[in-house]
Order: structure tokens, then C-alpha cells, then sequence
């Protein structure tokens, strides 16, 4: 069974009874406010934006959209804080990433005393439709750690692994990615990924299959594969992509969303709910089928 397309997490979404109060740190952006508006509107969400009130407004009024659905929360530009302390107290049960800086909402997230922390790694998991070869993948860490660790990579695995599970797959295959498939001192991460592979094998980070190092095209393409003469139940089949560090995943990811037919949305896994989360370039499109992504995410605490 391939994973959930986002075709399904909208149709779940429609589904449910009941609407998930939602709020999105920074919401004077016509994105963010369309994207909760259509949300709204389909019976997904209570939207509630932080930010200045005037400027939200200006921005509904621009766009013709009513606010009334909506509930503002006015902050002294402490956007992020103002959205944290509304999951905090329980009027929200999911943090959105809006018209706001990446460092801004995770210095809110991490805040130790007032914050989402937990005891894992914060990563941004980020589910990729390739609509030409109808192809989906998850791919992480996309936006958060810049160089993580080893336990830190281990950690961003699980985190791969409970995703693809929740949106369906029993046993995800997973590649952990490199620029090359051969283990080299020269490339001390395709060493990280053999050990990751291997203790895998124990059963340790769940349910799954990982196979490492990989590189894209044999993490992608059966093709490659046969070409190259790599085998695995892995190579040209992977259900997830573990990436090295945040440079070669922040650029893969957002060449696919450039470049190539597809779909995607992101989440933040690791904090004490999910967190929708994207870019501030993204499309309301995007942005919707995130909040689609989060509110099935909701379901790793039966929420």
C-alpha cells in the first residue's frame, strides 16, 4: 500500500465531525488567512491568528474574506509566543507557521520554561507528491537542524518512521541519504549511514526497512538501480528520505518544489503538538494541504 496522497488527508479531513482550533503565529499574510479561511470553510478548523489586528485586517479586506470566523489575538509583536501560549493553554491544539521568520516561532517552540519542547528532535517532515510518476515520499530534515548528530539523525529517523506509519505505511522503506552509495572516509556521513543501517536491523527505531547510504537516483529510481547494479529493498522504492544535514535537504526539497510537477506540504514532528510548517514563499495551496498533513498528524496522540 503506497502512502496517503493528499487527495486522502483532504477527504479524511471533510470527514471528521468536529473542527480543530488552529493557530497560526503571524497572520496578516493573504496565504495564511485564505488557507484558514478554506479550512474554515470545509469544517476543519476554529482559525485563530496572531499579530497586529489592523494589519490583519487590512490584508482580509484586500482579499474580500471574512473574519468573523476568526478569533485575533493581539500581541505586542511577540507573534510566535502569543501563538505558543494559545497551544499552552489549550484553546488551540495546532501551531501554524504564518507570515513569521523560521528563528522567531522555534525560539518561541524552544523556549524552555514557556515553550513546545520535548525530549526529541525538533525536524521539519515534509511529504512530496510527484504527480508525473505518482510517486510520494516523506523527506527530513528539511528546515530545523542545520548539522545534526548521530543520535540526533536517529531520532529524526523515528520521527520518519511514526509519519509514514500514521499516514499508513506498515513497513517504510527508508534511504538514508548521501551523495554517494559507497562508504568513504572522505564522506563521513556515509559512514553514519551504514551504522544507521545496521542497527536498524534490531528493530530499534520501529517498524521499517532502511537501507544506506543512498543517493537520490538510487533512492528514486528502479532504473538507476539496475543501472548502477544496487539492490535492496530499498533502491528505487523508498517510502522516506533521512538527508545528512539541513543543506543537502533544504536544497533537494526545494529543487523538487521548483522544479518539478508535484504537491507538497510540511509539519514540525518532535515538539508537543504538531506544527504546520512552511515556507513564507509557499502558495495557499501549499499551506492547505499542510494544515490537511497536521490535523492527520494530530492522530499520533488520538486527537
Amino acid at each position: 500500500m503506497p502512502i496517503r496522497s493528499f487527495d486522502e488527508l483532504f477527504a479524511a479531513a471533510d470527514a471528521e465531525s468536529r473542527r480543530v482550533p488552529v493557530a497560526a503565529a503571524g497572520g496578516a499574510d493573504p496565504t495564511v488567512l485564505q488557507a484558514l479561511a478554506t479550512a474554515q470553510s470545509r469544517g476543519w478548523v476554529e482559525p485563530i491568528v496572531t499579530g497586529q489586528p489592523d494589519e490583519i485586517r487590512k490584508v482580509a479586506d484586500s482579499l474580500e474574506l471574512d473574519l468573523g470566523p476568526f478569533r485575533i489575538i493581539e500581541d505586542d509583536g511577540t507573534s510566535a509566543a502569543a501563538a505558543v501560549a494559545a497551544i499552552r493553554s489549550r484553546e488551540a491544539k495546532l501551531l501554524m507557521k504564518g507570515q513569521i521568520a523560521t528563528p522567531a516561532l522555534m525560539k518561541a517552540v524552544l523556549d524552555r520554561e514557556n515553550g513546545l519542547r520535548t525530549d526529541r528532535t525538533i525536524c521539519q517532515v515534509v511529504l512530496m507528491e510527484i504527480m508525473r510518476d505518482q510517486r510520494r515520499f516523506l523527506l527530513a530534515d528539511t528546515g530545523v537542524t542545520i548539522e545534526p548528530s548521530f543520535a540526533q539523525k536517529e531520532d529524526i529517523l523515528r520521527s520518519l518512521v511514526e509519519v509514514a506509519h500514521l499516514l499508513g505505511l506498515e513497513t517504510p522503506r527508508v534511504a538514508i541519504m548521501s551523495a554517494s552509495e559507497k562508504v568513504s572516509g572522505a564522506l563521513p556521513d556515509t559512514e553514519e549511514a551504514a551504522r544507521i543501517a545496521e542497527k536498524a536491523t534490531t528493530g530499534q527505531y520501529g517498524e521499517c526497512a532502511v537501507q544506506g547510504p543512498l543517493s537520490f537516483d538510487l533512492a528514486y529510481s528502479d532504473d538507476a538501480g539496475e543501472k548502477k547494479r544496487i539492490e535492496g529493498d530499498v533502491t528505487g522504492a523508498a517510502d522516506a528520505m533521512l538527508f545528512p544535514n539541513l543543506l543537502a535537504a533544504n536544497l533537494t526539497v526545494k529543487a523538487l518544489m521548483y522544479a518539478a510537477d508535484c504537491r507538497f506540504g510540511g509539519v514540525l514532528w518532535g515538539a508537543a503538538c504538531p506544527v504546520i510548517f512552511m515556507s513564507r514563499a509557499d502558495t495557499t495551496e501549499t499551506r492547505l494541504r499542510s494544515i490537511a498533513l497536521g490535523l492527520h498528524a494530530l492522530k499520533r496522540d488520538g486527537l
